[in-house]
């Protein structure tokens, strides 16, 4: 959850660093700090050996935090370059530059978001300075144990021990990379660190351990740096390495060195990665939440380009290390997800099982982890994340790998941990939605639902379960699904300029489609209350709804299957509760007229999706929004789009902070 931030080389690290920093926030954060060796005190004033060490008594690195927004920090720091003193670490005159900095943003986990939580972290001496992702599961016992040797604590949290743990190694007369392993090793739990020390002025260590989040080593010319993720190192470097589980990486400017927690050597080779900073910009939207919603007929186009085929097995997955033999040997498959990726896995439970005859299980990965499920080699455990980094996935991920069973992720970041586990398994597919940055999930969860229909179709024809005019019929679905999205969010086609000029004048159908959902914003954002219905394939897309106004608008919300309201739901409903009915014409369409009609019979406002041109729709209603007619089994896709218009104008118009919402974060790397 935490975004980490480390540079050494020859630029001010400050700049870097924030930079760094700011482009991590899309994960969700509390605090933030940052902490910098500077030139010409103390240890920065002599000769480094080898080891970046030097022999002069060292000052202490500064250090400074801030709880709250990023801004607060840079405000803090700016005032202190104007000649203002401040901060946890005591006074720094004038700005604080140097050549090796690690920063921090933090989400909440031990003690609460104020500045003594906030990291970095430091020892009793000041000398060592810690950022940590994860959760180290024993800092109770670690904790009570250094301060039965006299090291005194400045914090609530769990972090800080790493510190203390490096300076009671020190101490004992050992370096600081021999420190830092034997202080990663003591540790229980999954965590990501980056540590410098004041006497190794040019020293910077990073290093893992379980399935905390990742961590990439970016290689420059002279400089080097270190972050949680890809984002922040985009614009100045291409080449990256990841660090696996059990890793020590000795960064210093001219590069890195990579070793096991036993001092062995390991390889993990630096590869280009693409470099798009408009990627992670807004590019004249207001938000990104709202870009990405505009990005979505792209992200499909992208995430079918050249899967589809004429004839069986109908689609073409690169990632698949499935052979017909196998998949016509599985016995069941398991989707495991968390959170939006639960409500993909949701939908592909109904594809998968009549598309391809395979029995579905559908498992939250924070419940799969601490049961036993039933598993071998006939189950394919199918693993569901945009961030490939969710902890609760990977962990799942290995209990099914330990259990005999075949792993297939389906995975947007490419590296990350979840693929590069499912690729010593049956494989990956990529869903290729392209960077998201709005916590919120959009553009990442109809890509979700394309992948899992091509595996369902893939599977379908290497078992032979699937007619051939029905595979040909969901293929042209696919083939121009995503025009019908770029339709719904009123552009020319999938290809159009993804930028908000399209949505002022210059294109009137967005224009026309932003005016339509504010009109209905500024109708019903008071509400406190909304129960969002659905049946059969779409019952996900009710609870995906529902999450998305949960999620940035505050607004408490249900989503339920539709035939089960009088079973207790339908208590709720007045003239005060926003029903929310998604109802385009399919086989259970008479029955989603019923249940809109208890609801209308109960004072409720009805808002239903549906079916272009349903005018029978249209008088049972207060309003319709509308998506093309399709193939039911694709339809989720497109009933989707106008759930996540509504929940974000009706953030806007409650002034919420539609990027990032309270409490939460885009990567949820710890239990």
């Amino acid at each position: 959850m935490c975004g980490i931030m480390a540079y050494v080389g020859e630029q001010d690290a400050l700049p870097v660093v924030l930079d760094g920093l700011r482009r991590l926030e899309y994960r969700g954060y509390d605090s933030s700090g940052i902490a910098v060796i500077l030139n010409g005190r103390g240890s920065g004033d002599g000769a480094a050996g080898a080891d970046g060490s030097v022999d002069r008594q060292p000052a202490r690195p500064i250090v400074r935090r801030a709880p709250g927004k990023l801004d607060r920090l840079v405000a803090a720091l700016a005032a202190e370059a104007g000649g203002e003193q401040g901060g946890a670490a005591g006074p720094a005159p004038g700005p604080l530059r140097g050549h090796i900095a690690i920063g921090h943003t933090r989400w909440a986990t031990h003690g609460a978001p104020t500045e003594r939580n906030a990291h970095p972290h430091t020892d009793c001496a000041g000398q060592t300075v810690v950022a940590h992702n994860g959760i180290v599961e024993n800092y109770e016992a670690l904790r009570a144990e250094l301060q039965g040797e006299g090291h005194a604590f400045a914090s609530e949290t769990d972090s800080e021990v790493i510190a203390h743990l490096i300076e009671r190694y020190i101490g004992g007369g050992a370096d600081l990379i021999a420190a830092t392993r034997r202080t990663l090793k003591e540790l229980r739990g999954a965590n990501a660190v980056a540590v410098l020390h004041a006497r190794w002025p040019s020293l910077l260590l990073a290093g893992r351990t379980g399935h905390a989040g990742g961590l990439a080593i970016g290689q420059g010319e002279g400089e080097m740096f270190v972050a949680s993720d890809l984002p922040a190192l985009l614009g100045r470097t291409r080449s990256v390495a990841y660090l696996e589980s059990g890793d020590l990486a000795v960064v210093v400017p001219q590069g890195a060195r990579i070793s096991t927690l036993d001092g062995n050597l390991v390889d993990r080779p630096f590869r280009d990665v693409p470099d798009d900073p408009l990627a992670a910009a807004k590019g004249g939207y207001r938000h990104f939440m709202l870009k990405e919603i505009h990005e979505q007929p792209r992200a499909l186009l992208d995430t079918l380009q050249g899967r589809l085929l004429a004839r069986a097995p109908w689609a073409r997955l690169e990632g698949l290390r499935l052979t017909a033999t196998e998949a016509r040997d599985l016995a069941k498959v398991v989707l495991v997800a968390c959170g939006t990726a639960w409500h993909a896995a949701l939908v592909g439970k109904f594809l998968l099982e009549e598309l391809a005859g395979i029995p579905v299980e559908v498992d939250y990965a924070s419940e799969f982890r601490y049961r036993r499920p039933l598993l071998d080699r006939r189950t394919l455990v199918v693993p569901i994340s945009q961030s490939g980094e969710t902890a609760d996935t990977l962990v799942s991920m290995e209990a099914a790998r330990q259990a005999g069973a075949r792993v297939l992720g389906v995975v947007n970041v490419v590296g990350s941990q979840a693929a590069r586990l499912a690729l010593e398994s049956a494989g990956v597919v990529y869903t290729r939605a392209g960077p998201e940055i709005g916590v919120a999930s959009t553009k990442a969860f109809t890509a979700q639902l394309a992948a899992l229909a091509l595996l369902a179709l893939a599977l379908a024809g290497a078992r032979g379960a699937l007619p051939q005019a029905d595979g040909e019929a969901l293929v042209r679905g696919l083939e121009v699904l995503p025009d019908q999205v770029a339709s719904v969010l009123g552009h020319t086609s999938p290809g159009a300029p993804g930028d908000a000029a399209a949505l002022g004048p210059e294109g009137p159908g967005p224009a026309a489609v932003a005016s339509r959902y504010e009109a209905l914003a500024s109708r019903h954002y008071r509400a406190r209350d909304a129960l969002y219905i659905g049946r059969g394939i779409q019952y996900p897309i009710a609870l995906e709804g529902a999450l998305k106004l949960k999620e940035i608008s505050y607004v408490h919300a249900e989503g339920y299957p539709a035939g089960e309201m009088k079973h207790g739901p339908i208590a709720l409903i007045d003239q005060d509760v926003p029903v929310v009915a998604i109802a385009p014409r399919d086989r259970v369409y008479e029955k989603m007229l019923s249940n809109i009609q208890e609801a209308r019979a109960r004072g409720g406002q009805v808002i239903a999706v549906g079916t272009e041109g349903d005018a029978g729709l249209a008088a049972k209603v207060e309003d319709v929004l509308s998506v093309p007619p399709s193939d039911p089994r694709l339809a989720p896709v497109l009933t989707t789009i106008p759930l996540q218009l509504l929940a974000y104008y009706v953030a806007v118009r409650r002034g919420c902070d539609v990027d990032q919402p309270r409490n939460l974060a885009k990567s949820v790397t710890v239990e």
